[in-house]
């Protein structure tokens, strides 16, 4: 049975869905907020989401009742991340946890506390790693803009990344 939940059409686990519209209507956004906690990107959250359901449409039966397709969504996710992850950091992720799904309403917001971490680590990076961190995560470029205004190739700016995001991690868990 289909409901309709706070203006939102909202199927049963048991039921299927009418069409791939609803399929995709039910499950972007919480396909993108699980993609967008890993990535902290923006723009590779939304490029990412647009992957999985693109991998998703062919094999994917319509017939398939929504705990199916949730399920199906899930691990299509987790291997278009796997596969995002080998391409940007050069090596195969083998495990990526699932994250609890966040309610509709739930903004993905920062509080002052965070903030003022983020600009501690980041003060405390070599410059050429806080310039890659700010151009990637906070200014929300791809690797190959951040490459070209940083006048480094590709493959360099992946490795800046890699080593930038390794120092900061090591540098919040001191400060914690």
């Amino acid at each position: 049975m289909i409901q309709l939940h706070m203006g939102r059409v909202v199927p049963d686990a048991g039921t299927c869905y009418p069409n791939w519209e609803m399929v995709y209507a039910d499950n972007a956004n919480w396909v993108y907020r699980m993609i967008f906690a890993r990535v902290g990107n923006a723009l590779d959250a939304e490029d990412l989401t647009a992957e999985v359901f693109l991998a998703a449409l062919r094999p994917l039966r319509i017939t398939a009742t929504v705990a199916q397709v949730r399920g199906y969504l899930r691990a299509t996710t987790r291997t278009v991340l796997a596969a995002h992850w080998r391409q940007t950091l050069g090596r195969e992720i083998t495990s990526i946890d699932d994250l609890p799904d966040l309610p509709p309403d739930v903004e993905l917001a920062v509080d002052s506390a965070t903030a003022q971490q983020v600009h501690r680590v980041l003060a405390a990076l070599p410059a050429n790693y806080r310039r890659i961190l700010e151009l990637r995560f906070l200014q929300g470029r791809s690797i190959k803009e951040s490459a070209t205004q940083m006048g480094v190739t590709v493959a360099n700016a992946k490795i800046l990344q890699h080593r930038a995001l390794r120092l900061a991690a090591t540098l919040n868990e001191e400060d914690e």
